[in-house]
């Protein structure tokens, strides 16, 4: 919105916010002043402070209310922003914005019973499976944005999608897989496509969010050395209670299964990532009092959907916490990202771990444990392993070995993950997923290399609780892959070879 000289409309309600930031106290002061207003209604925000130019409109994209207009004289600005959105005169000056959201809160629906699983193929031991996304070719990219920008038919997005599956399923079964994944074609990243098919959450950029964290200008920086384009890469705002109208990954499984009667796995973002993700102040508290009312609303949405995906013939559904590294690690290292839901406050790791576990094992109860896995690493947004967290399962053991899934997926090829023997201390009735090849790293590891990472693990866990991956996926953001397709593929195959070795030693 351009400047004016002047507001054209009184407000119902002014205030003075002097010097201070959106993330030091002005948008709670915001907050305080325009609840009490009726739906259209006008609060004048005046500020010295210069950042409030920039943030103010994020906030008001983000929570659905409307800037009007804004002054400056001098030092001070002035900001007129209506309570949602703002009853036009129909002045053609005053059209509303081509882009103004629609906030309106759904009612939510929540089924009376759940479906039971069906049958599906058994998943043998030192099975070989990728984590679960794939590179994504250009044109599938370029229709990605298109569709999330509305400027892409939904049929053709779905069309176009289908031939990018087609490509990343026959790469896995060329290679050798004995469990496929549909790659997350359709995902703009692992975890925030969520938000964009949830009732009441909407996805907005992540550049919005610099209102909303502890030091603006580190955050931009680490957003630049995270070898991620912010600017594309979208985050979920909550503005009402949570429900699923529509499946998550239904669409996925579905035509997945069409291309291949392998066994199928489906990975989605798990509740505490969730939680961590969406719990902002100042924009969830409006739907929920507290981020434990969320969480339990996220709980209830996934297990409506590994309900569906495992009466659908889900293989195995797989929850992704890689939050639990930043919990974990976070605090030693300094770091704070946004790919660990970091934007949001945090208590003790003891409490946060302890949190972490009991809304996993909430969403999982009553499920036959054999077929819900969890997967986590320490960061795969760039291929610089300096970059990511570092440190092994020790701080974690607990709280891996009191969660109520049958298969852990860990991250164990970087030197950053510690030594292997650490896991031993884990329960024998896991199955454990051993990151064998590092996804991030363009050499593709000798069958040689990883046939000998096998039988170290096969000591220690047994073959029979084996299964053999990547670290994690090999293009967690769509606009940034951290391998090409044609190394994935390689990589995958020298696994399966690996595998083929180890097999009949072990006679499996």
């Amino acid at each position: 919105m351009n400047r004016s000289e002047a507001h054209s409309h009184a407000p119902a309600v002014a205030f003075d916010g002097g010097d201070l930031d959106c993330g030091n106290g002005l948008l709670l002061l915001i907050r305080n002043h325009i609840d009490p207003l009726g739906a259209g209604q006008l609060l004048e925000i005046r500020s010295t402070e210069r950042s409030v130019e920039t943030d103010l409109p994020a906030w008001c994209r983000m929570t659905g209310n409307e800037l009007v207009s804004w002054t400056l004289h001098g030092r001070t600005f002035s900001f007129l922003v209506s309570k949602g959105p703002f009853a036009r005169t129909g002045h053609p000056d005053e059209a509303a914005p081509p882009n103004a959201p629609r906030l309106a809160a759904v009612p939510v629906t929540i089924p009376d019973t759940l479906p039971s699983p069906a049958a599906a193929a058994p998943i043998r031991p030192l099975s070989v499976m990728g984590i679960g996304s794939w590179p994504r070719p250009h044109w599938m990219i370029q229709a990605l944005h298109a569709n999330n920008e509305g400027r892409l038919d939904a049929g053709i997005f779905q069309t176009t999608a289908d031939d990018a599956v087609q490509l990343a399923v026959a790469a896995q079964l060329r290679a050798g897989v004995d469990v496929v994944t549909d790659g997350e074609q359709r995902r703009d990243s692992y975890a925030s496509f969520v938000g964009g098919l949830l009732d009441n959450c909407q996805l907005i950029p992540l550049t919005d969010l610099l209102p909303y964290v502890d030091d603006p200008d580190e955050f931009e920086r680490e957003l630049r050395a995270l070898d991620v384009p912010a600017g594309e890469v979208r985050h979920p705002a909550v503005f009402g209670p949570l429900g699923r109208s529509k499946p998550l990954a239904g669409a996925e499984l579905g035509y997945l299964r069409t291309l291949t009667g392998a066994p199928a796995k489906i990975a989605l973002p798990g509740p505490y990532l969730l939680t961590r993700t969406m719990w902002m102040e100042c924009i969830s508290d409006r739907a929920y009092a507290h981020r434990e009312a969320l969480a339990a609303d996220i709980v209830r949405v996934l297990r409506e959907e590994l309900a569906a995906l495992l009466a659908d013939g889900a293989a195995l559904v797989q929850f992704d916490e890689p939050v639990l590294s930043e919990v974990a690690f976070g605090g030693a290292s300094g770091t704070r990202s946004f790919m660990c839901g970091a934007l949001s406050a945090k208590a003790s790791p003891e409490i946060e771990l302890g949190f972490a576990r009991e809304l996993i094992n909430a969403v999982v109860a009553g499920f036959p444990q054999e077929r819900v896995a969890l997967h986590m690493c320490r960061g795969n947004w760039t291929a610089d392993e300096d970059k990511a967290l570092s440190g092994d399962y020790r701080p974690l053991l607990d709280t891996l070995s009191r969660l109520d899934v049958g298969t852990l997926f860990l991250e164990l090829s970087t030197p950053r993950a510690g030594e292997m023997r650490i896991l031993s201390a884990l329960p024998g009735h896991y199955r454990i997923g051993v990151g064998m090849c590092n996804q991030k790293h363009a050499h593709v590891e000798t069958i040689e290399h990883m046939v000998s990472k096998g039988e170290q693990a096969i000591q220690l866990f047994g073959a029979e609780r084996l299964l053999l991956t990547p670290d994690c996926g090999f293009a967690t953001f769509a606009d940034s892959p951290v391998s090409a397709a044609v190394v994935a593929e390689k990589k995958l195959r020298a696994l399966a070879d690996a595998a083929a070795i180890l097999r009949e030693r072990h006679r499996l």
